[in-house]
């Protein structure tokens, strides 16, 4: 799934990020997303980090099929005022992925929290956060 083509994210302008940059998905810099100080609003802060927590489980269950997301709690700590574009990044263990996997295979369930970094335009960690996600296998009943 491309989280860029969800209808929420095309509203805010939400793009993927350049593959090489090392990040999953950003907003441009534009004054639209600013607050009453000039900087980034928090909201759009949570919003990529929301966005970028999906594309990684996207790109980690890219194989499976009948992938069902939801987002279950996220908890986040605004760092510094953000100013520019802002970029999201997330880095989970192999283990975690492993465990995620094997889960998801034998229970069709599981919950995954995915910790991740939110990166202005000066290169600053903005915003850090952690989503918690509970994925299930789609089935009839879901329906």
């Amino acid at each position: 799934m491309d989280v860029s083509q969800l209808p929420f994210n095309q509203l805010i302008g939400l793009e993927l990020a350049n593959p090489d940059s090392g990040f999953l998905v950003c907003l441009p810099d534009n004054r639209q997303y600013t607050n009453h100080l000039g900087t980034v609003h928090g909201s759009a802060l949570l919003a990529v980090a929301e966005a970028g927590s999906g594309a990684f489980l996207s790109q980690h269950f890219a194989n499976e099929t009948g992938v069902v997301p939801v987002v279950r709690k996220l908890e986040a700590k605004f760092r510094k005022p953000a100013s520019g574009q802002v970029s999201a990044r997330c880095e989970v263990s192999s283990d975690e992925l492993v465990r995620w996997s094997t889960e998801f295979a034998s229970r069709e369930r599981v919950s995954a929290s995915i910790p991740v970094e939110v990166i202005d335009g000066t290169g600053a960690v903005v915003l850090s956060a952690a989503v918690e996600w509970f994925i299930v296998r789609d089935t009839p009943n879901l329906r």
